[in-house]
């Protein structure tokens, strides 16, 4: 056995071009470094099973094993080892994306389970969050201190891709994305070491971490600003498809004419096992929303509606959980000014033939979901930001995203089910640029809502020149490299 704690040149004597099973070797390097705090787990361990799990099957994989630290100074001794012996890894909050290799490898795949602090400071207004938590942890322990953050607006999403990718949010009207109300970033360099990265302290590495991802190493927790939380309005109501006129001219009317900050709907085009429905989450941040706020959706006849008081966990728990659950998967957006009723047609037509050209290839999950925002939601920066760009800050009508997702069953059919998500999504944009609803925007495309292929320009724009030399400045060994995910 490898005597624990191993020395950075001691590994180098390790270092070989490691594939296949020959990544055990790194596995027992690393179950050697680490300290009592952290585990190393292999295939038959239900804790490794855990470890890998995603929502999404395409996204998993079957790693040499899964190692689960217990310390930001573990997380470093692993980087050193990966780095050593040019290990492909992952790092994985919650798994939820449908990008295979994201957060999934042939390697060691890093669990961060065990970072699952929620951490509240009153006499600062801030809370300490840890990346392996899910948002619905997060919110059910500040919920007691009658505060709360700018985190997921749906059950089951992970901490750390949703804040290291920006974050959307019910609350983003009023505070702006989730990185807008982040103050710290405890991060693992790629040389190993341990830093806490402020605006003040380190105002480069700042900004590349808000919407960077994991380019600059592996953040172990988060510093965000709280709000006070009362309880809220809302839940989940679900349309039949004879009702898509009434309720197509709901969400246009609602995302052209809605000022209140507090006030927020996300509805869905789903087509699930050849039915079609509108699922449409429907929120407003106080426990009664102003009279009318709300009617044009709770007049139209539904098959379910849960809306109601509740808590704000509560509200997310109200939400789909997982619908993709054990699918393959693939995702694409479009931004655009506002929701149209010609725009929204447009959508439903994308559903119906999809749904028809793809259900006989395994096709059972496709949906559409709808995301409009105020116009200024991306005017609450407390600092520069990798995403989005400045000049999507800036821009008095900011891009609402339209996210497209299809799930199926069947590998054999990867290729075209991801290649229709990009087909739709390039048709609904050519439409929407026909009416005017893309001819003001900037590229400023959101990183966990694209698909592996999507352009680096697309997301970041302008910053990308800043984000390529401050990751060759923090990363010159190319570490972070060795793990997937969009790389500058």
């Amino acid at each position: 056995m490898l005597s624990r704690f191993l020395t950075v040149s001691t590994l180098a004597t390790l270092a070989f071009a490691a594939t296949g099973s020959e990544y055990h070797a790194a596995c027992e390097a690393v179950e050697a470094t680490v300290s009592n705090a952290s585990k190393v787990y292999y295939p038959g361990n239900l804790l490794y099973t855990k470890g890998i799990y995603h929502p999404t099957a395409s996204s998993q994989e079957s790693p040499a094993c899964v190692v689960e630290p217990g310390t930001p100074e573990d997380v470093g001794r692993i980087l050193n080892v990966i780095n050593a012996m040019k290990t492909p890894f992952a790092v994985k909050s919650g798994g939820h994306t449908m990008n295979p290799g994201f957060s999934s490898t042939k390697g060691i795949h890093i669990y961060t389970g065990k970072f699952s602090q929620v951490t509240y400071d009153a006499a600062s207004g801030t809370a300490v969050i840890g990346t392996g938590l899910i948002w619905d942890n997060v919110y059910q322990r500040l919920q007691e201190h009658h505060v709360n953050v700018v985190g997921g607006r749906v059950t089951g999403v992970g901490v750390g891709g949703l804040l290291l990718g920006g974050g959307y949010s019910y609350k983003t009207n009023q505070y702006g994305l989730s990185i807008d109300s982040i103050v710290g970033f405890n991060l693992v360099l790629p040389n190993g070491t341990v830093a806490y990265v402020t605006q003040s302290a380190h105002p480069d590495l700042f900004f590349g971490l808000k919407g960077g991802f994991n380019n600059f190493g592996i953040v172990t927790d988060f510093t965000m600003n709280t709000f006070p939380q009362t309880e809220v309005w809302g839940g989940q109501i679900m349309y039949p498809f004879t009702q898509f006129n009434e309720v197509r001219a709901a969400i246009a009317d609602f995302s052209a004419d809605s000022q209140d900050p507090k006030a927020a709907i996300l509805p869905s085009y789903i087509s699930y096992q050849g039915n079609h429905i509108i699922n449409q989450g429907i929120f407003y941040d106080g426990p009664n929303p102003p009279p009318g706020t709300f009617d044009n959706f709770t007049n139209i006849l539904s098959v379910s509606s849960d809306l109601k008081t509740r808590s704000y966990v509560d509200m997310i728990l109200s939400s789909p959980a997982n619908s993709t659950a054990g699918l393959r998967g693939s995702f694409q957006m479009l931004g655009v000014s506002h929701f149209s009723q010609t725009l929204l047609e447009a959508v439903e037509e994308e559903l119906k033939y999809w749904t028809v050209k793809l259900t006989p290839k395994g096709g059972s999950f496709f949906s559409y979901s709808i995301e409009p925002f105020l116009p200024n939601y991306l005017s609450h920066p407390n600092s520069p930001s990798a995403f989005p760009t400045p000049a999507a800050r800036n821009l008095g009508k900011a891009p609402n995203p339209l996210l497209i997702s299809f799930g199926w069953i069947d590998s054999f059919y990867d290729d075209e089910f991801v290649g229709a998500v990009e087909e739709s999504a390039n048709r609904l944009a050519a439409m929407a640029e026909a009416e005017g609803l893309l001819s003001d925007h900037p590229l400023a495309l959101y990183g966990n809502y694209v698909n592996s292929r999507t352009p680096l320009v697309d997301i970041y724009g302008d910053n990308l020149p800043r984000l390529r030399a401050l990751r060759a400045e923090i990363d010159p060994e190319d570490v972070m490299g060795l793990s997937g995910g969009f790389r500058f």
